[in-house]
């Protein structure tokens, strides 16, 4: 059995999409009716990092799991020994390129770092998948293209070399399926096949949109503000530092 949860994210429902038919998979989601499965017949359990009982029942006769949670939280630390307690052996775990960078030092990424050497450290075989951002992030800008034909972003010339979350959930599918200790004690960084910047990624949607679009490169400050509407400041602060080091250059290396 499979435990797959995030799985109304935007990795987590690709993931549940490539499975193989005939493969057993639970869904672990706080409220399953919520839980839309039109791709597969999959169990949908109750499951919250903060109850350790359902998180028993969740994991119960799981013997691989895929675990996405928010990098700022304590939910690793949560989930990990309930799944070792039941048995799991091995988990794959949605991570992020920037732990490898040694110039990045911002609040999520150090979570991030914390949160692999818990699953590290937890007895159990593990599998770090550290993906780029994702293309979709784009999707972001859909209401200022419609409502202005204008992206706004910050840093408009720096490169990222973005991934397509397709391709990260079928790296995650070849690790939770693959012979027993195939891909244990690996971590994949995961990357597209080309950097891009913002002003390029505007370009290539402008010619697939067959619109005209502009570019307008935010201020720090008015990326500030943008950001502090909706996350919480400390998170704000970290989002705009990785966007330095974005514009510093450490975020273009295109991984083979």
């Amino acid at each position: 059995m499979i435990l797959v949860t995030g799985a109304t994210g935007t990795i987590g429902r690709e993931v549940l999409r490539l499975l193989p038919a005939g493969q057993a998979v639970r869904i672990m989601a706080r409220n399953p009716a919520q839980v839309a499965d039109a791709t597969r017949n999959a169990e949908i359990v109750h499951g919250d990092f903060t109850d350790p009982s359902s998180l028993t029942d969740a994991l119960h006769n799981v013997h691989t799991a895929f675990l996405v949670t928010n990098p700022d939280g304590a939910d690793d630390a949560r989930f990990l020994d309930p799944a070792r307690a039941a048995g799991v052996r091995h988990i794959v775990k949605l991570s992020a390129a920037a732990v490898t960078d040694s110039g990045a030092e911002d609040l999520i990424t150090r979570h991030q770092r914390h949160n692999e050497e818990l699953l590290r450290a937890s007895g159990m075989d593990w599998t770090l998948l550290r993906p780029r951002a994702f293309m979709s992030n784009t999707l972001s800008w859909a209401r200022s293209v419609r409502a202005d034909g204008v992206v706004r972003a910050l840093y408009g010339i720096s490169v990222n070399a973005c991934v397509d979350p397709r391709d990260v959930a079928e790296a995650a599918v070849q690790a939770l399926t693959g012979a027993p200790g195939e891909h244990a004690g690996r971590a994949y960084t995961l990357t597209g096949p080309q950097a891009l910047s913002a002003a390029q990624q505007t370009a290539q949607l402008a010619g697939l949109l067959g619109q005209e679009l502009r570019f307008e490169e935010l201020s720090p400050q008015q990326a500030r503000e943008g950001l502090g509407a909706r996350y919480p400041a400390d998170i704000a602060d970290a989002l705009l530092e990785s966007a330095r080091r974005q514009h510093s250059g450490s975020k273009g290396v295109v991984d083979p």
